[in-house]
């Protein structure tokens, strides 16, 4: 996510030089704010130089980590998920849920009052100023926010609310597939997108909580 123009020349065609509006002006979003609008590529990844007003759904394929122990002989059945690449040496997943997940907390951040915040009190001060803060320097890029929201809203949100557990339940049962009684998220971003920064957020978020409440 870089900084840019909202404004964009939408110039439809096949890529060739005399229209290739993307590789001209390829940013159509500021990195501070939710993104709004993506050029659209076409089967083999290629702009097909037309601009859709909505934000990029995730698509991507991962490969689902290997369970460290096997009860007996029992085999894991080979799931469909991977478009065709899931055999019984690896498994893949195109985890539509991430997609679900990040519509769950574009609902959760709409929210004007933070009393439905469904947070503690120490939570709603750190959202209030990475969200609000007029920084003097550079603040926040949106997608760093929406990394540490994600998180929170995972941990602090998501138990108290019937479709969360849908959430937590994956995340569980995929800890226990490849890490046993060690619950882990992963939180995925461009490289340049500031991980560093969201580390800093994450630790901050915890950090907070127990110096206000010692053993929380």
């Amino acid at each position: 996510m870089a900084a840019g123009s909202n404004s964009e020349d939408t110039t439809h065609g096949n890529g060739g030089a005399t229209d290739s509006v993307f590789f001209s002006k390829p940013i159509l979003n500021s990195p501070y704010e939710y993104p709004i609008r993506h050029w659209e590529l076409d089967a083999l990844g290629q702009p097909t130089q037309k601009i859709i007003e909505s934000r990029r759904r995730a698509q991507f394929i991962t490969p689902i980590p290997k369970a460290q122990r096997q009860k007996g002989n029992q085999k894991s059945l080979v799931l469909d998920e991977g478009v065709g690449l899931s055999s019984d040496a690896q498994r893949y997943s195109t985890i539509p849920i991430i997609n679900d997940l990040r519509n769950e907390v574009d609902k959760w951040r709409k929210f004007q009052n933070s009393a439905d915040w469904g947070v503690t009190p120490e939570t709603t001060l750190l959202l209030q100023h990475w969200r609000s803060h007029k920084f003097a320097n550079e603040r926040p890029f949106f997608c760093q926010i929406e990394a540490a929201e994600t998180a929170i809203w995972l941990a602090e949100v998501a138990p108290q609310q019937k479709q969360g557990k849908r959430f937590l339940d994956h995340v569980t049962n995929a800890s226990a597939d490849a890490n046993p009684q060690l619950l882990r998220l992963a939180l995925k971003l461009a490289t340049g997108a500031g991980t560093t920064t969201v580390m800093a957020m994450l630790i901050a978020w915890p950090s907070i909580h127990a110096s206000r409440h010692p053993g929380s």
